[in-house]
């Protein structure tokens, strides 16, 4: 589907090394081309400013979501589109956009779920998290942008309704994947979102990421900043 393969392209884009050459008419109108980053995970929590966080004023309605997706033709939401995007046993897709069938592995947990209704779509960094940290300072249209991200393969991601409601709010300092396995790409996905969307870590945060970096001394980050 259209949905699968532009999401498919945003991840193949967050793997391009920083010498990616702007394009042509980037290069004659000027414009400025954000430029992927690969990083060790250690280089790339350096590069996580740390302040102090405040949610004065946040609500979630304050991030619209869901909302036409990637593919605004497609009759599909931006949960479907990544529902579609992330099965490992495409589901048929009906009227509506209704999904029946189909497979999902959710790697926080590794379980197999095999009905789309019983996934959530985690925000790789929660709605609040992400105001505390930064995007009480959004207009409404970048908040909207950053609820529905399908532009990096690790902002939106299918999970067990079990994690995503454990998870809840919390940052790595008080919550991680009950997977274990799942630890060092959790912290990765984490570092590339906050990068991607400019966002701050609080000091307690920035303990636990520093302290799983010496465990994930081998994960990559690979981030494309937010437009």
């Amino acid at each position: 589907m259209i949905t699968n393969l532009l999401r498919g392209a945003a991840a193949f884009c967050l793997a391009l090394t920083p010498l990616t050459l702007p394009s042509p008419v980037a290069a004659a109108t000027g414009a400025v081309v954000p430029v992927p980053e690969v990083l060790p995970l250690e280089d790339a929590v350096g590069k996580l400013p740390v302040a102090e966080e405040d949610r004065t004023g946040y609500t979630r309605d304050s991030f619209r979501h869901w909302n036409t997706g990637l593919d605004a033709g497609d009759g599909c939401n931006t949960r479907n589109e990544v529902l579609l995007a992330e099965a490992v046993q495409e589901p048929a897709v009906a009227a509506g956009c209704k999904l029946t069938g189909g497979k999902w592995l959710s790697y926080y947990d590794n379980v197999e779920v095999i009905e789309a209704g019983k996934l959530d779509i985690d925000h790789m960094v929660p709605l609040a998290e992400a105001w505390d940290s930064g995007a009480s300072a959004w207009d409404a249209k970048r908040r909207e942008a950053y609820a529905n991200d399908q532009g990096a393969a690790a902002s939106l991601v299918a999970v067990t309704a079990r994690t995503n409601r454990s998870k809840a709010d919390q940052d790595p300092a008080t919550w991680m994947p009950p997977l274990p396995d799942a630890h060092c790409r959790y912290i990765g996905e984490w570092t590339a979102t906050k990068l991607r969307w400019s966002l701050a870590v609080d000091p307690a945060e920035s303990k636990a990421l520093k302290v799983y970096t010496e465990a994930c001394e081998t994960t990559v980050v690979h981030y494309n900043p937010a437009p």
